[in-house]
């Protein structure tokens, strides 16, 4: 701004006295008023006032500031930062398909589809189009749910926690609960399989060993007061070496013989195998069921491609029993997620589809043929934008699925590695929290991981190479600014 009055004032300091009064500065922006309203700018304006006071009282602002174009603009731009929204979109390039942090699976063109028609207007969500009287919204999945595992029955909660806490509560609460010591696990947020026992009001009941338990540890622990023989699937770790586990196939026959239901969490259960398309195998619903579970309980945003969701499939007796529990009104779904899983289950039906529109099993099967090409295309554009500062190339990698899901299995990947341009060590780390920080704070942010003194950008789950592209000319900006 190179007006007389803008010279006049610049390098100037400015007081409390020279702040605007409230009035003065709303009659300098009619547009915002137009646009936001009264009552939403006049609360942003006190707020800008107020820091700008104390700014002031601390000798830190310049008059400049405070001429009417400048703070009309500072003011604009703070009804936008206002209302821009917390939740943002992300680009992964941190190598994990699953990543907790940033949403875990990617909802499918279908999901989000049917989720926008049932927002938009009324839907059955408890009416029978039928009947014409009340119905149960776990009408909307459970025959999906059976005909793609073969359960009798099924319900779903809002998560793999709540389906397990539910579970036990409705099954054994103030009764006790067989689980081998090996099985014990923590989940993320220090979420613990023993805590959830107490919360659900059973008592816990450990047999064998971390690394070793035997059929016999649980026949001798059966007694009047227990309630279930549980099984957990430790999808998050690994005991190896000299290991022994009681499978579901023999565990079952030993729970019906007392009357128990064995209840058994896979966590991120798959619903198709995953050996076909040559990733590490996971178990089943379905092979659960057939060994004489009576009921699995699973997530929906992992392995499944789906929302967050805790399914529950089983026998008839067993999902009645935990269906009418009270706790179950408290977890239940809304329609939202309720929506996005049904179209999701729905991809299940055309099974030879899956890997085009599923995104999970899409990116966790792409062919790294793709990935390395993306990964050449994209290495001159990233070097000019960076330049002269980093230097960009490109390396294999090694991803991971993530969310828990087969810990010790890799996903062959390729992408962008970028190293700083130093002469020695001195400020690599300050040059790569810089560039870290710049790529946070694009309008998209882009996301990668920090390795070996050098920044890593795994391109696998990046399917339009314009997404980081366009935003190239905002980097080289920050980068410069």
């Amino acid at each position: 701004m190179n007006t007389p009055e803008a010279s006049m004032v610049h390098g100037l300091k400015a007081g409390p006295k020279d702040l605007p009064a409230l009035d003065r500065l709303l009659k300098q922006v009619p547009e915002l008023l137009s646009r936001h309203g009264h009552q939403f700018v006049a609360g942003v304006a006190r707020s800008l006032l107020d820091d700008l006071r104390s700014r002031a009282l601390a000798g830190t602002l310049a008059l400049a500031e405070l001429q009417p174009p400048v703070l009309a603009q500072r003011l604009s731009e703070c009804c936008a930062e206002r209302l821009a929204p917390r939740m943002r979109a992300v680009i992964n390039l941190t190598g994990t398909v699953l990543h907790t942090n940033l949403g875990r699976a990617l909802l499918a063109d279908a999901a989000l589809t049917h989720v926008m028609a049932m927002m938009a207007g009324p839907n059955n969500l408890e009416f029978d189009l039928t009947t014409g009287g009340r119905g149960d919204r776990d009408s909307m999945v459970e025959e999906l749910l059976c005909e793609i595992t073969g359960a009798e029955a099924a319900t779903v909660v809002n998560n793999n926690a709540a389906a397990v806490l539910l579970s036990i509560a409705a099954l054994a609460g103030g009764r006790e609960v067989i689980v081998s010591r090996g099985e014990l696990v923590e989940i993320g947020g220090a979420f613990r399989m023993p805590d959830v026992m107490a919360a659900a009001g059973a008592r816990l009941v450990e047999v064998g060993t971390t690394n070793r338990t035997h059929p016999a540890d649980y026949e001798r622990a059966i007694n009047a007061g227990t309630a279930m023989l549980m099984k957990v699937h430790t999808s998050n770790y690994a005991i190896q070496g000299f290991t022994s586990a009681v499978d579901e196939a023999t565990l079952a026959p030993i729970a019906h013989a007392k009357g128990l239901p064995l209840v058994t969490d896979l966590g991120s259960g798959s619903l198709v195998d995953l050996a076909q398309w040559g990733l590490p195998r996971e178990p089943l619903p379905q092979e659960m069921l057939k060994a004489g579970c009576d009921v699995v309980t699973f997530s929906g945003d992992k392995l499944l491609g789906g929302p967050q969701a805790g399914l529950i499939v089983g026998s008839k007796a067993q999902i009645q029993r935990i269906r009418k529990f009270p706790m179950k009104r408290a977890l239940r779904m809304s329609k939202l997620p309720l929506a996005a899983l049904e179209a999701t289950l729905r991809l299940y039906l055309r099974p030879e589809r899956l890997t085009r529109d599923l995104p999970t099993l899409r990116l966790l099967t792409r062919p790294l043929a793709d990935i390395q090409r993306l990964a050449g295309e994209m290495r001159v554009p990233m070097a000019e934008a960076l330049s002269p500062r980093y230097r960009v190339q490109v390396q294999a990698m090694q991803g991971q699925i993530g969310s828990g899901s087969l810990p010790v299995a890799s996903l062959p990947s390729c992408g962008l590695v970028v190293t700083p341009i130093l002469s020695g060590k001195k400020g690599l780390g300050q040059a790569l929290d810089e560039l870290a920080r710049a790529l946070r704070g694009l309008p998209v942010p882009v996301l990668g991981r920090i390795h070996e003194d050098q920044l890593w950008l795994d391109l696998r789950c990046l399917e339009r190479a314009a997404d980081l592209l366009t935003q190239l000319p905002g980097l080289s900006q920050a980068l410069r600014g």
